[in-house]
């Protein structure tokens, strides 16, 4: 879920968002957490230089787990998810020449 204003660079806070959804069923199903819906919201903006200002992403699991298993889930998701991961190690992108 996104909520503001949208331009390309928001597809970031989207793709955080994404990734985090995809890796609470992955990760579940591997510990055996029981899932009946989630929702993932994040948020975050720029500045004047489309400098990332910071992104924070927020989970909902409707569960019948007990909370402390919900819980683990989410910690193992936001060790491993990889676009969180990518974007907090930070990284250079260059513009290659041509493609064929």
């Amino acid at each position: 879920v996104y909520d503001g204003p949208f331009t390309g660079a928001h597809l970031l806070n989207l793709s955080v968002a994404g990734c985090v959804l995809n890796d609470l069923y992955r990760e579940a199903g591997r510990i055996g957490v029981a899932i009946d819906g989630v929702r993932v919201a994040a948020s975050g903006g720029f500045d004047d230089e489309w400098r990332p200002t910071g992104i924070e992403y927020v989970v909902e699991i409707d569960s019948p787990s007990p909370p402390e298993e919900v819980e683990r889930l989410l910690a193992i998701v936001d060790e491993v998810a990889e676009i969180p991961k990518a974007i907090r190690f930070g990284g250079e992108v260059t513009r290659g020449i041509g493609v064929d």
